[in-house]
Parts: C-alpha cells; sequence; structure tokens
C-alpha cells in the first residue's frame, strides 16, 4: 500500500483530497494546523497536528515513515485562510516551501510530488483564445504571488532531482454544494456587499468544482509512472460558470437575497473603475476582474483530459 502525505490535508481542499486517496486504497497522512474531523477514524488515515513551520514534527514524519507520494494543498487558499493574503503569510509559506521541498525531494523513498497553484498566475489574454500551460505568466493578486514563488522554488529544488515525477496544477477557483464563497464573489459589489448581475448574466468566470480537482489528482497518482507525465496541468471545469448560474444555483440550494440588475452604460470597461480604488480588491484571491467578464477567458485543459474526464459542474456538484 503506498503511503501519501498531504500538505494541509485538514483543509477544505486537503480534506477531499484525503478522502479520495483512501477510497483508491492509499495510506494517508495529512499534516496541518489543527484537524477538520472530516477523515479522522477512518482506516489508513492519520494526522499530524503542527505549525507549517514546525520544521521538526514536519521532519519527524519524513524520519517514521515510508512516503511514496508528497501532495503540497498547503495555503491553497479555503476556509482556513481569509480572502485577504497577507504579506506575513506570504513569507512564511515562502520559508515553508523550501524546507519541506528540500526534505521531501531528498528522501529517496518519494517518487513523485504535486502541487497545487493558481491560475491567478496566468496574465488574462485580451482575446478569446483559451489560456494554455505556456502562456504568459504575470501574478497581481498577492496569493498569485505566492503560489508561483512555491511553483518557482519546487522547480529549483527538482533539478537536483531530475528522476521524481513532478505535477503542477493550476486550477481555477473552487467550490462544492456547500462551499459557495468563490461563486457569491462573483455576484457581489465590493463597494456594499449587495448581489448584482449585468443583463441577463450570461457571462461567465471559469471556476472549478472541488471533485473534479480531486478526481484529476487521484488519476494522476495512479496513472503517472514516469518523468514524461511532469510538467504543469490546468484543471478546471469544461465550460465557464454565468453569473446566471449562480443566482440560480443559491436561490435552489441556499439563501438569497435580492440580486439587482445592472444594465451596463456602453461596455463593461466603462464599470472597471469600480472595482479599482482598493488595494485589497487586488490582493484579494476572490476580487471580481471584469476583464475576465469581458472575454470569458477559459484554461484549455486537453492535457489533463489525458487522465480524466471533468464531469462535475455547478449543476451536479455535491
Amino acid at each position: 500500500m503506498e503511503k501519501v502525505l498531504v500538505t494541509g490535508g485538514c483543509g477544505l481542499i486537503g480534506q477531499h483530497i484525503c478522502s479520495g486517496l483512501l477510497k483508491k486504497g492509499f495510506e494517508v497522512i495529512a499534516i496541518d494546523r489543527e484537524e477538520s474531523g472530516y477523515n479522522e477514524g477512518k482506516l489508513h488515515y492519520s494526522s499530524v497536528i503542527c505549525s507549517p513551520t514546525d520544521k521538526n514534527a514536519i521532519a519527524e514524519v519524513f524520519e517514521n515513515n515510508k512516503i511514496d507520494i508528497v501532495i503540497f494543498a498547503g495555503c491553497t487558499v479555503d476556509n482556513d485562510l481569509g480572502p485577504i493574503i497577507s504579506d506575513e503569510q506570504m513569507n512564511e509559506s515562502a520559508s515553508v516551501d523550501k524546507f519541506i521541498y528540500r526534505y521531501a525531494l531528498t528522501d529517496e523513498n518519494v517518487k513523485k510530488v504535486i502541487l497545487l497553484s493558481t491560475d491567478q498566475v496566468y496574465q488574462f489574454p485580451k482575446s478569446r483564445e483559451p489560456i494554455r500551460e505556456d502562456s504568459d505568466l504575470k501574478p497581481i493578486t498577492n496569493y498569485a504571488v505566492m503560489k508561483y514563488k512555491s511553483e518557482k522554488a519546487l522547480v529549483s529544488e527538482l533539478a537536483h532531482h531530475k528522476e521524481t515525477i513532478c505535477c503542477i496544477i493550476r486550477f481555477s477557483p473552487v467550490y462544492t454544494l456547500n462551499f459557495t464563497d468563490n461563486l457569491i464573489s462573483k455576484i457581489t459589489d465590493p463597494k456594499d456587499g449587495s448581489y448584482f448581475v449585468y443583463g441577463q448574466g450570461q457571462y461567465g468566470f471559469q471556476m472549478c468544482c472541488i471533485h473534479n480537482l480531486v478526481d484529476f489528482i487521484l488519476c494522476y497518482t495512479k496513472i503517472a509512472d514516469n518523468t514524461s507525465y511532469s510538467g504543469v496541468y490546468n484543471v478546471g471545469d469544461k465550460l465557464p460558470t454565468t453569473a446566471a448560474d449562480i443566482i440560480t444555483f443559491m436561490r435552489e440550494k441556499h439563501r438569497l437575497g435580492a440580486v439587482m440588475q445592472k444594465q451596463p452604460a456602453g461596455t463593461f470597461s466603462k464599470l472597471k473603475g469600480m472595482f479599482s480604488t482598493n488595494k485589497d480588491e487586488k490582493t484579494n484571491y476572490r476580487y471580481l476582474d471584469l476583464s475576465k467578464v469581458e472575454n470569458n477567458n477559459l484554461l484549455d485543459n486537453t492535457k489533463a483530459r489525458k487522465f480524466v474526464n471533468f464531469r462535475w459542474d455547478i449543476h451536479n456538484t455535491k
């Protein structure tokens, strides 16, 4: 039985990854600040509760276990961190990354490493062309900068361990049936917190159902057996999630107050100034970027679809 170490394994995303791995017959060790209880008590599951800066506790995990696969799901910005990523959190993440990458990659038992990153590292194009793994990078939000630095630190360490299979996953903001913060942010006016939609709401956002993300990770851990599978993979839903979809979903599954219908006076471009006056809106990983509304940019996940068919969306999420 292969043993998988999941950092951030008790967070919103991490706990679903651990659950999926357990169902597929892996032994799982989760590292996080506190146990969520989601997988606690399950067969072949254990957790190590410690600060991500506790190097001794993390070193002990590697020294006392034969780890086959490491999945870095720490700082994926779920319900553990707030919507605004602080400089302190960024610095802490960078410090931890360098330490744990080096420890994991010098462990001769570790054959596979998976890092969860974000599609925010991309410079979103002005055209409607899909964003591919080799598209230009230009992280703007603090969250995107933090994850981009994490990617670079891993690639730098991998230069000394070319036999390790490595996957960097750039995925869109996640949601589940009950975790709707990322969805709600797309119809929330940051100035007064009211819900709104332009026109009929038939404009979309690239989102990622957590179960699509987990499905990809599970398939990659099973299938990728040599370094030809190493690289960057885009992961997101097949189709954009429209503002109208979000409103319908929230009304059917949750409580949703009044939604204002706004008619743009001209183009969306004239309205961008409404959302760019507050610095926090640019460092907020959920901030509403109207350039994405205009272009409906989608991630090209052709590479990832070789492993899995992305079957989940806002209509069937659980």
